[in-house]
């Protein structure tokens, strides 16, 4: 099957973000997107949160555009990576969920 045609948008406020973490994004949600055609753009965004609450972190938010809900993760933590590390399994685990529910409607009562 051919690699779908998924749709990428970074921002960064005060922090670039490395050819080597955007190429980490993609390689994880093309696997996701992998036999699916339900995933038709992902917006990664990190933020410096409010120094007088938390000085030293990053505010990352992930959101997948998938049919037909869209989904999204917000996760904070000290450095970049790891920001984005988890937001990213948070992604993984609700499209499998989701896929997974929509798969199952006959269980509904």
């Amino acid at each position: 099957m051919e690699t779908p045609n998924i749709a990428f948008e970074y921002y960064s406020e005060n922090h670039e973000l490395t050819d080597a973490l955007k190429a980490k994004v993609e390689q994880r949600i093309y696997k996701l997107a992998k036999k699916n055609r339900d995933i038709t753009g992902v917006s990664v965004a990190v933020q410096q949160a409010e120094r007088s609450q938390t000085p030293h972190a990053y505010r990352v938010r992930v959101v997948v555009y998938h049919r037909p809900e869209n989904i999204a993760a917000v996760e904070v933590a000290p450095s970049v990576q790891e920001a984005l590390l988890s937001a990213l399994d948070s992604i993984e685990r609700q499209v499998r969920e989701h896929r997974r529910k929509l798969r199952e409607q006959w269980k509904r009562s």
